[in-house]
């Protein structure tokens, strides 16, 4: 999937004219985007304002570190497992 020229801030700016009255066909005229790009944008980024996506960006950062901590515990107890019963 190409990734979008647009940040994520351009992106609620975007969606927020459409609740100013504007027509999703100009939006997407204007912005040189498909119909399908606006309704998948409006999915994911629905009803956020950019501080939420800071805040949902720093989560999501916090998420990947402890997947990352978890994924090295779990390696070790394997390895220590084997150590013991190798041991035994």
């Amino acid at each position: 999937m190409k990734k979008s020229n647009l940040s994520e801030s351009q992106i609620i700016r975007i969606l927020a004219s459409q609740s100013n009255g504007r027509t999703v066909s100009d939006i997407c005229r204007e912005q040189g985007i498909s119909q399908a790009t606006f309704y998948n944008w409006k999915s994911k980024y629905s009803g956020m304002d950019v501080s939420q996506l800071k805040q949902l960006k720093e989560m999501e950062r916090d998420l990947a570190q402890y997947k990352k901590i978890v994924a090295e515990l779990t390696l070790q107890n394997t390895v220590l497992k084997d150590v013991i019963e190798k041991k035994l």
